[in-house]
């Protein structure tokens, strides 16, 4: 085998496994499980999901109101009544600072963390503080994103599997959507970012112009002081990327060189 062709091969396994492993396994294993617990239904949680999100939550943050037993617990959060998060990689984190949330009480301020499947976090104060202002609670934003989501991983995943199996010269482009990711997600969460911020209610308590919530670094929004920033998951996406490209590359040079 063409020593870049073997390249090739292993990037394309490596960032597979990154993108199954942080993404795709936990989405599918939870897939529902918060639909169960809202509708009341949460004995018919299987233990495999129980299992999934318990081994995926250790060390993440937790909602200050959720007792610190039931921390990295399914079953004693949803006994608990804790605000339950989804079990993927946190892909992006915000928070809030404002007076009225002290140190004390909040030493992380209110933070909520997006995923490709949902959001954990402080969701329901940042929905409190979104309705402050007039916005739409989060869960109006990205439902065609969040619908799909596993899907097109399995899609994703699907075209890496065939990209290492076969040497078709099609499925080597069919790489750089992979490759793609980070720059994708970023796309997505400025549109919606935007959209929050220019589609304000009347009902706000306290008015202010339609704007642009900060994408990347610290802004402010009323008396709120705000943080965006990127976390483990989106680092694993520019993991992916990278891979994806090296792989892209070495199949290239590969095909072009066996073809002379």
């Amino acid at each position: 085998m063409h020593p870049s062709l073997k390249k090739a091969k292993i990037f394309a396994t490596l960032a597979l496994l990154i993108l199954t492993f942080a993404f795709t396994l936990p989405m599918i294993a939870f897939n529902g499980a918060l639909t169960q617990i809202d509708e009341g239904k949460s004995e018919e949680i299987s233990p495999i999901t129980a299992s999934v999100w318990n081994l995926y939550n250790q060390g993440r943050y937790k909602s200050v109101s959720t007792p610190k037993e039931a921390h990295n617990n399914l079953e004693k959060m949803i006994e608990s009544a804790a605000e339950i998060g989804v079990a993927s990689m946190p892909i992006w984190a915000v928070s809030l600072e404002a007076p009225n949330y002290p140190k004390v009480a909040f030493p992380e301020g209110i933070p909520v963390f997006f995923h490709f499947d949902g959001f954990s976090g402080e969701v329901h104060e940042m929905n409190t503080i979104n309705h402050y202002v007039g916005m739409d609670p989060m869960w109006v934003g990205g439902t065609f994103e969040r619908n799909i989501g596993i899907y097109a991983l399995l899609l994703l995943s699907l075209i890496m599997v065939y990209f290492i199996a076969y040497n078709k010269k099609i499925l080597n482009y069919f790489m750089l959507i992979p490759a793609s990711l980070p720059l994708l997600f970023i796309a997505d969460y400025s549109y919606w970012l935007y959209w929050f911020g220019h589609n304000l209610h009347d009902w706000g308590a306290f008015k202010i112009k339609p704007f642009m919530p900060t994408v990347f670094g610290d802004g402010k929004i009323a008396q709120f002081i705000t943080h965006s920033y990127p976390t483990i998951g989106f680092y694993l996406l520019v993991v992916i990327a990278l891979l994806s490209l090296l792989a892209f590359f070495a199949k290239q040079k590969a095909m072009k060189e066996l073809s002379e």
